[in-house]
């Protein structure tokens, strides 16, 4: 998986601290693009990962952890449309690429 990505804005952080003052810089993005490698997509879907094909690696505390085998409990977002929760970025995005392809 990849996306890419514009910087929206950055923020400074701890900008009351003047030991940390300006030794952290947070960055706020807006994925542009998806690249989804096939073998991860659920069977006939074009845009949905399938979890239990797509094994990222996690870094935590400079230890590097995968994922279970198998889910540990349902999410109930998962009984949502996405339609609910989707960004209108993606919708934009998506009317974009139709009239690219109608032309």
């Amino acid at each position: 998986m990849q996306l890419e990505a514009i910087v929206e804005s950055t923020h400074d952080l701890a900008q009351g601290d003047e030991r940390l003052r300006g030794r952290t810089i947070i960055f706020e993005v807006r994925v542009q693009r998806v690249h989804l490698e096939e073998s991860i997509l659920m069977s006939g879907e074009q845009n949905r990962v399938d979890p239990n094909r797509w094994r990222p690696l996690i870094m935590s505390f400079q230890n590097f952890y995968g994922l279970e085998p198998r889910a540990l409990h349902e999410s109930t977002l998962a009984r949502i449309s996405e339609s609910l929760y989707r960004s209108p970025d993606v919708d934009r995005a998506r009317e974009v690429l139709e009239k690219r392809s109608a032309a």
